[in-house]
């Protein structure tokens, strides 16, 4: 079983939020991008790898790679999984991965999308994402960094 500290959605994947105090806070030595564009775009993971902490190794797999290998991580790799959108989670959970808490960071605002709850907009794929979620037992938490509460996750069903 691998050793997943946290799942986060953050549409800016590794920046310094997550370099600086949620990798220290979770206690995590490999920072793990699922993301099926960022997974071959060599400058993006270019600019990401000067984000992440020293001594903190990063991976950029495609959703499906990600599905493939998560069980064959060694004992000593404590994961912390990024990715882009709840989309990206619910086929990571359908694949098999043993996530049972999301938490969710950023989701920039766009055309087509709502406000939801903070930093947080999304648009009815994403709910509906949410939702499969949620009914998968997954617990969904609304939180930008580990030193400010939790927001209501509730309104991201709305």
């Amino acid at each position: 079983m691998p050793n997943i500290m946290l799942t986060r959605i953050d549409n800016r994947l590794i920046h310094g939020q997550v370099a600086t105090q949620w990798t220290s806070y979770v206690g995590a030595n490999l920072l793990l991008v699922a993301n099926d564009k960022v997974a071959n775009d060599k400058m993006r993971q270019g600019l990401m790898d000067m984000a992440a902490p020293t001594g903190v190794a990063t991976r950029y797999f495609t959703i499906q790679k990600t599905i493939d290998v998560i069980g064959k991580a060694a004992d000593r790799q404590k994961i912390f999984i990024i990715c882009e959108t709840p989309q990206d989670v619910l086929r990571l959970v359908e694949g098999g991965v043993p996530i049972d808490k999301v938490n969710v960071g950023n989701m920039h605002m766009a055309e087509g999308k709502r406000v939801a709850v903070g930093v947080v907009a999304v648009d009815d794929d994403d709910v509906a994402a949410f939702r499969a979620l949620r009914d998968k037992g997954v617990k969904i938490e609304v939180q930008k960094v580990p030193s400010e509460a939790k927001e209501n996750a509730e309104k991201l069903f709305i």
